[in-house]
């Protein structure tokens, strides 16, 4: 279970042995099943999540009971809502399995003291809430910049594995369509491709 987290934070630091050991010491693994929340809108989010196997997906709810989807977290990265997680004000979003999950979980204070303790930490989460930034920087230029049919392939290019894992009315809503464009759109590329 700790081996992916391992892979991960190899591809950003070097780790030791020891260092190993003490970063197992500040997680708790957790088995979540199918369609079971790790976070509910309005509650305080106290873990950020890594996601060792199974696959989450974040949104927002409107007064009507629509989702919308703002990210999917397959195995190999984080969720949370960060603002939450360190401002300990009430979570912007929900977070649920889309497939039975094991996750690794730590609190804010063993995040604090994870990266006092392995400065080497500290480094690989400002790179990867860097890139989370640009990421979803990107996602919003994209929003408004990129056609239907656009979105629709870069989704397909940057998460193939996910377009497959995913319902077609998630994947409709983490791309702002209507899942009958999404239906279109898939039955037009895989045509093209022919």
């Amino acid at each position: 279970m700790y081996n992916i987290l391992f892979e991960h934070l190899e591809e950003k630091i070097n780790l030791s042995a020891g260092d190993k050991e003490i970063i197992k010491s500040y997680f708790i693994s957790k088995i979540l099943k199918r369609k079971k929340l790790l976070l509910q809108e309005g509650n305080v989010c106290h873990y950020m999540a890594f996601v060792a196997q199974g696959l989450l997906k974040s949104y927002n709810t409107d007064e009507k009971g629509n989702e919308y989807v703002n990210q999917f977290t397959p195995e190999g990265w984080w969720a949370s809502d960060m603002n939450s997680f360190f401002s300990m004000q009430p979570a912007n979003y929900t977070i649920d399995a889309l497939e039975d999950s094991v996750l690794l979980l730590i609190t804010s204070q063993d995040f604090e003291n994870l990266t006092l303790r392995i400065p080497k930490m500290d480094r690989y989460f400002r790179l990867l809430f860097q890139n989370s930034l640009i990421t979803k920087e990107r996602r919003l230029v994209n929003s408004y910049m990129l056609s239907a049919e656009e979105k629709y392939k870069q989704l397909i290019e940057s998460s193939l594995n996910l377009v497959n894992r995913v319902p077609q009315n998630l994947l409709a809503s983490y791309l702002g369509l209507s899942p009958a464009t999404v239906s279109r759109l898939k039955k037009k590329i895989s045509l093209d491709h022919k």
